[in-house]
C-alpha cells in the first residue's frame, strides 16, 4: 500500500488564525454598548434613563399660545392645559391665559416671566 501525503490546500494544517486586533475589539464592544442604551432608552423612557438632562418647552409654549391668539382660538388659549417645563420647577399643568395674567399669587407660576403675552383676540372667560 502506498502511503503518499497528499498536499491538501483547502485544509493547511501549519497556518494559525488570525486573531482580532485590539481596535476591533475596543469596537465591537463599544458598539454593544450603544445597542444596550438605544434599547433601554426605547423600552423604559429616555427620561427614567437620563433623567439629569433636564428639558424645557417654554419656547413651544410660546409659540403654542401665540399661534392660539392669532387664530382667535378660545379653548386652545384660556380652557386647554399645557405641562409647563422650566427645567428648573417641578412641571406643572396651566393654560396660555393662566401664565399670561399671572396674578393669582396661590398659583404656582406667580412671578415667573414666560414670556407669553396677553391676548385680547380671544374672549377671556
Amino acid at each position: 500500500m502506498n502511503n503518499k501525503r497528499v498536499n491538501n490546500d483547502f485544509f493547511p494544517r501549519n497556518l494559525r488564525g488570525q486573531g482580532l486586533s485590539t481596535n476591533a475589539i475596543i469596537l465591537i464592544i463599544l458598539g454593544i454598548i450603544v445597542l444596550v442604551v438605544l434599547v433601554l432608552g426605547f423600552t423604559i423612557g429616555w427620561g427614567r434613563l437620563l433623567p439629569f438632562v433636564s428639558s424645557n418647552n417654554i419656547e413651544n409654549l410660546q409659540t403654542a399660545c401665540s399661534s392660539a391668539c392669532a387664530t382667535s382660538n378660545d379653548y386652545d388659549y384660556c380652557t386647554l392645559q399645557r405641562e409647563v417645563k422650566d427645567g428648573v420647577n417641578p412641571p406643572f399643568p396651566s393654560t396660555c391665559y393662566n401664565l399670561a395674567e399671572m396674578t393669582d399669587e396661590g398659583e404656582t407660576y406667580f412671578g415667573r416671566n414666560y414670556g407669553i403675552d396677553r391676548c385680547s383676540n380671544v374672549d377671556n372667560y
